[in-house]
């Protein structure tokens, strides 16, 4: 296969975790440009799901470029193995690329890392820290809308990076040659702990939305609660327990790197999701 600038840009794009908070963006932002895109869903006219490898030739048949958002996690059990049986498929289907979204200071990431930068693709990675949208498109979202977060984070500064930057970094990789062999690392330009990110989100919000921190058993006691899975409690105790100890703390030039402007800040991004209302109905814009 080959990984010249002739495959720039993409004729058809399979975009997973097309529905979720960076694979979405990646999809808009490809059919902005007037690329091809095929949606990598369960619900997709052509399904595709993790959980199912029969599903993978057909979603990949025609493709040539991936982008690769493993759900829920890299650092999820079993993931490793996954991807290393996905990147053999993109292979056998001769595909000459893929960026892969991977998560900052996981070291099993950095293992479904191997697997891609090991294979005869071209490869992007493109590793990250907590999203910004966690607060408006995942599970901190209820806690703002009753009005207080309660999480086991302790002190630790986070430089938490926007899904929006996430994907323009995607779409520049998928798109532009000179990104090839590239890792970056992104996240925003400044640490927050989430003490801090309440009280930005607060501010912007013009009422107060309080933090309390909690226990790492009474985290995994609610969780247990309202009946999560045992996979997604293990995983998220993982991340705020072991990934969370300060190893990401300090921000990177990753989006900088791969763009040459700065990441969009936390206060912005608070501002723009106060003004569309999602802290107060919950529903995305």
């Amino acid at each position: 296969m080959s990984n010249t600038p002739d495959n720039f840009p993409p004729r058809l794009t399979l975009v997973t975790g097309a529905t979720g908070k960076t694979g979405r963006r990646v999809a808009d932002r490809l059919v902005q440009l007037g690329l091809a895109i095929r949606s990598g869903s369960r619900t997709a006219e052509i399904p595709f799901d993790w959980a199912d490898a029969t599903t993978w030739a057909p979603a990949l048949a025609g493709v040539d470029a991936v982008y690769v958002a493993y759900h829920p996690d890299l650092a999820a059990t079993g993931a490793p193995a996954i991807i290393e049986e996905f990147v053999k498929a993109v292979e056998q289907a001769e595909i000459p690329r893929v960026v892969l979204l991977s998560g900052r200071g996981e070291p099993e990431a950095e293992e479904c890392e191997a697997f891609v930068q090991n294979s005869g693709l071209g490869w992007t990675i493109v590793r990250c820290n907590w999203f910004s949208q966690n607060f408006t498109e995942g599970g901190f979202l209820d806690y703002i809308l009753a009005g207080e977060i309660t999480l086991p984070a302790g002190d630790v500064p986070e430089p938490f990076v926007d899904a929006d930057d996430i994907a323009d970094v995607a779409v520049a990789a998928l798109t532009d040659p000179k990104h090839l062999g590239e890792i970056y690392v992104l996240s925003g330009p400044r640490g927050l702990t989430f003490a801090e990110a309440t009280a930005e989100i607060s501010t912007a919000l013009g009422r107060e939305i309080g933090y309390a921190p909690s226990s790492r058993q009474d985290f995994i006691d609610s969780l247990n609660h309202y009946q999560m899975p045992l996979e997604q409690i293990d995983l998220l105790d993982y991340l705020f327990h072991t990934v969370l100890d300060g190893r990401n703390s300090t921000p990177t030039d990753g989006v900088e790197r791969a763009l040459g402007r700065k990441p969009r800040d936390f206060t912005d991004f608070t501002r723009a999701a106060a003004a569309s209302g999602v802290w107060s109905t919950g529903e995305t814009r």
